[in-house]
């Protein structure tokens, strides 16, 4: 839900992600996939792969990989990325089995909390909708992230990080109108974020994927959010008359999903070539998305109990 401490921390994991591809640069893999693709191929995959739209040459790829990194762990030298990625075992087919089980898991917290909000908040609570649309971004958010890691395309890409941007998006939004009471935001601020996702989707899509704003916009926008849920939760310990004992669930889960991201920075060939620092960020985010969710529900329980004539809106009367 929130991401980044600062642009440099994020900068950096983004930058040893994108660029520790020499892998796929070798001459030993070039060749051997050069070789493999012409004795090889076309040929009959193994069901998995096909319904996974997995190439011959690919699967060449993934072949030639997976032997120089055992030659490479043999003989105790330096383990690379390919195209991007570090040589995962895949599973049926799946590239990144362990992050598409936690992208699952993090899924499921919000499809889990979904119907718990949508039972247990009151109609007349002026955030309910955008609790359940926020909870419905994310299941979006997430399902994404597992078709992504279960296999990584063009389209795949694209729909992952476009997902995950408005989430991000999003959660500001929700941010803005919980702590400054906005019960019906003017058609500006609602054409203003509807615009800015338009527009960064537009210029990804038409004009040029561009990693490095696609990060600076993400993290921009994680900051901002950030910063109000920071401040508005050591407001709560210190200066409001109005303390709510329940803060220090927000300030977790922001701080630590941020910190979470920071993993990346110890990024490392994948342990048994399953588990890397990305799958590890992924798992970090289940328990903080369940604290951010019992947070809003505590949350919801104190608006409702001393601020009622605030947060709550004019139901319409049924016909």
């Amino acid at each position: 839900m929130q991401y980044g401490i600062t642009f440099v921390l994020i900068s950096c994991c983004f930058l040893s992600y994108t660029f520790a591809s020499r892998g796929n640069e070798q001459s030993i893999f070039l060749q051997c996939v050069d070789h493999c693709n012409q004795t090889q191929c076309p040929a009959q995959l193994p069901l998995p792969l096909t319904l996974l739209f997995w190439s011959c040459k690919e699967n060449c790829q993934y072949n030639c990989m997976q032997t120089i990194t055992d030659k490479a762990l043999e003989h105790g030298e330096q383990v690379f990325q390919y195209f991007g990625k570090w040589p995962f075992y895949r599973w049926m087919g799946i590239q990144e089995p362990a992050s598409v089980l936690f992208s699952i898991g993090n899924g499921w917290v919000h499809y889990h909390y979904y119907h718990i909000l949508k039972k247990k908040i009151p109609s007349n609570y002026y955030l309910k909708n955008a609790m359940l649309v926020y909870a419905l971004f994310g299941m979006n958010a997430w399902i994404w992230s597992t078709v992504f890691h279960a296999r990584d395309t063009a389209i795949t890409e694209k729909l992952d990080y476009f997902s995950a941007g408005l989430l991000i998006l999003y959660s500001l939004y929700y941010a803005l109108r919980r702590l400054f009471y906005i019960q019906h935001p003017p058609w500006w601020m609602t054409l203003v974020f509807v615009s800015c996702y338009g527009i960064h989707v537009g210029y990804l899509s038409l004009i040029r994927f561009d990693y490095g704003y696609n990060m600076l916009a993400s993290v921009v926008v994680g900051l901002i959010q950030l910063s109000l849920w920071v401040g508005w939760s050591i407001q709560q310990y210190t200066v409001d008359d109005k303390r709510r004992s329940f803060a220090y669930m927000a300030l977790i889960s922001v701080v630590g999903v941020a910190l979470a991201m920071s993993l990346e920075l110890l990024d490392f060939p994948p342990l048994l070539r399953i588990l890397d620092a990305h799958s590890l960020w992924h798992l970090s985010t289940i328990p903080l998305m369940a604290i951010w969710y019992q947070f809003v529900l505590k949350d919801t329980t104190h608006e409702m109990k001393y601020h009622k004539s605030t947060v709550t809106t004019t139901l319409p009367i049924p016909k």
